[in-house]
């Protein structure tokens, strides 16, 4: 099975994509079994599959150099091939209409002051978080995914803070008293 698709990155993360020397781009190509054609002047990024490989693997060149096009760094784009990462890009016009000045306060709020606010969301869903251009992207396991998106989709709406870190602190509590309600209900025998 052969595989092809035409991607558009910021011509400002072309560089961040290849690395310096090209080592990023390698990483990319060696451990997704791709071909990365890169072009500079229009970021366009050709992805073809290098032979019969994984079917997963091109999908997640694809969410990899998406990742870097929307501001995350090589390290924390390659967490999504870990486990069961994924990434996730909430466009700010959702929120804000097109309207620039109401993207920029909204990104204000979901950074906070010195970054603050999005250190906390990221603390407590254990997911990345980048905020590029008119978009918010997460990177985390599916299940801690869908708390940053409704935290972050909260706080674009106008939410408190910390109405918000409260609802993210509550499901952290619930889901580990879920991992401890499993080991007491599994009968252990010495």
């Amino acid at each position: 099975m052969s595989f092809e698709k035409l991607l558009r990155i910021p011509n400002e993360r072309i560089a961040v994509l290849i690395g310096k020397s090209g080592t990023i781009k390698s990483k990319i190509e060696q451990q997704c079994h791709v071909n990365l054609d890169i072009d500079g002047e229009s970021g366009e990024v050709l992805i073809k599959s290098a032979g019969d490989v994984e079917k997963i693997k091109p999908f997640k060149a694809m969410e990899i150099v998406t990742a870097i096009g929307r501001g995350f760094s090589p390290e924390n784009a390659m967490t999504l091939l870990h486990g069961e990462n994924a990434l996730h890009v909430i466009d700010l016009r959702e929120f804000a209409g097109k309207s620039n000045s109401n993207i920029e306060r909204i990104k204000g709020r979901i950074i906070g002051e010195n970054g603050k606010a999005r250190k906390n969301m990221e603390n407590l869903t254990g997911t990345h978080i980048s905020v590029y251009g008119k978009t918010v992207s997460i990177i985390g396991d599916t299940t801690k995914l869908r708390l940053a998106v409704d935290a972050i989709s909260s706080i674009s709406n106008g939410s408190m803070h910390g109405a918000v870190y409260n609802k993210l602190e509550a499901a952290n509590r619930k889901a580990k008293q879920d991992r401890m309600q499993l080991w007491e209900d599994h009968d252990v025998f010495y």
